[in-house]
């Protein structure tokens, strides 16, 4: 009875907690309807609310605006947009964060999140995964003696926070895995082993 009982949950799960995400994602992205004006809400042209329609939405302002920022008169405009948000005090300190982030993130250029490391954390003979996302810059480099980079440890079961640190290139093994492998392991709490496909 056990065994069917763990059986079970381990199918449904997994299955329940992955519509729950999307349909919060969905219910976030379809509050961009209200951006539209009244008679263009399906709510009033097809007399009932298609979930699912601000996500269609929302992907579609992305593309055209990806296409408009791409060409001669869309980039000087995004340009002079971003040169009067940094010119706005309180703003110019959080919008300079975020971009930069997002440019590391999503950049094709970008090398954060590119390697998945092997370090020793939170002390010397405990190990665990970390990613790299760049090497010291500004004044900081000036105070390490040596060859550094920049790793992110994430933590357990929830990736999206962990600690910045600044390890010794040597203290660090590169590890021959993808980094989708590396997050799995590291939500999974080390259940799904790197090349798993999750099915057990």
């Amino acid at each position: 009875m056990k065994k069917y009982l763990i059986t079970g949950l381990l199918i449904w799960i997994p299955l329940v907690i992955t519509l729950w995400v999307l349909k919060l994602v969905v219910d976030v992205l379809d509050q961009s309807l209200l951006l539209l004006p009244p008679e263009f809400q399906t709510e009033n042209w097809l007399g009932l609310h298609v979930p699912g329609m601000g996500v269609v939405m929302t992907l579609v302002i992305v593309l055209l605006t990806g296409i408009f920022a791409t060409n001669f008169l869309g980039a000087r405009l995004v340009h002079l947009w971003h040169e009067v948000l940094h010119r706005i005090p309180v703003v110019n300190s959080i919008y300079s964060s975020v971009k930069q982030i997002s440019d590391t993130l999503f950049s094709s250029s970008g090398q954060a999140f590119r390697k998945a490391l092997l370090v020793q954390w939170p002390r010397e003979g405990l190990w665990t995964i970390a990613f790299l996302t760049g090497t010291p810059g500004g004044d900081v480099a000036n105070h390490l003696q040596g060859d550094y980079v920049s790793v992110y440890v994430p933590t357990t079961p929830n990736p999206t926070s962990g600690y910045f640190m600044l390890v010794a290139r040597r203290d660090v093994i590169e590890l021959d895995m993808t980094v989708d492998e590396a997050l799995k392991y590291i939500i999974s709490m080390g259940v799904v082993p790197p090349g798993s496909n999750g099915r057990g």
